[in-house]
């Protein structure tokens, strides 16, 4: 038994579980610099995550001025194939993850990713961490193929939450992020979702619309101690 009042729980990826800021702003500052625009602060990186890597490049170079689609897609390819080779460098689980998580897969909960980052990058940054053994599945922004409007159906769509709940039991299950695009999407699930007050939270967490609200991982199990008898 798990003695909290979920069977499972997803978590998001960036900005929840890991510290990515750093590693991601670099990948940004590249594009920029090859495509000829000024690098950005890392620490403002903070302020561009959230829809994935490529909404978070497009709102660098639109503060910029912008680019054609053709040029903007070869800045993309360039910013992906330098994430690839570094994205472990500053990345780092926030504090108390290791410790929060080695708990809940004592007490047997089953766990999962969903993020909006590519699943192939998702799994290699949570394997270079030593942390990718204890999910069940890792979602990515492109592990649920593409809609009807040729877009990924990746967060804020509920399909990557409803997938990961179906991978690991589909029972009593809560979703734990940091933005508007995990809220909306656990929301469109019919799940209740904790917001990450410590992430790169997009709105005030108070004002993200969540169930519940965490300062740090460490408090995540109380809180879902008292969400549970709250719904």
């Amino acid at each position: 038994m798990t003695n909290i009042p979920f069977d499972a729980i997803g978590f998001d990826l960036d900005g929840t579980l890991l510290d990515t800021f750093r590693d991601l702003g670099a990948a940004v500052n590249h594009a920029l610099v090859l495509g000829g625009f000024d690098a950005v602060p890392l620490e403002t990186s903070k302020d561009l995550i959230g829809g994935g890597a490529k909404i978070m490049l497009a709102r660098a170079v639109e503060a910029q001025g912008g680019l054609p689609d053709a040029e903007f897609k070869q800045l993309y390819k360039a910013m992906l194939r330098y994430y690839q080779d570094h994205n472990a460098v500053h990345t780092a689980p926030y504090p108390g993850v290791r410790e929060v998580l080695a708990d809940l897969t004592a007490r047997g909960v089953r766990m999962a990713v969903v993020t909006n980052k590519f699943e192939a990058f998702a799994r290699n940054v949570l394997t270079q961490l030593d942390l990718i053994g204890v999910f069940d599945t890792v979602i990515g922004g492109d592990s649920m193929g593409k809609g009807a409007d040729g877009q990924f159906l990746a967060k804020p769509h509920p399909a990557p939450v409803i997938a990961a709940r179906a991978a690991t039991g589909d029972a009593r299950f809560v979703f734990i992020g940091d933005s508007t695009y995990d809220v909306r999407a656990a929301k469109a699930a019919g799940v209740p979702v904790v917001a990450a007050a410590y992430g790169y939270c997009d709105a005030q967490p108070q004002d993200l619309g969540a169930d519940a609200v965490i300062d740090s991982f460490a408090d995540l199990i109380p809180a879902l101690t008292v969400l549970g008898r709250a719904i």
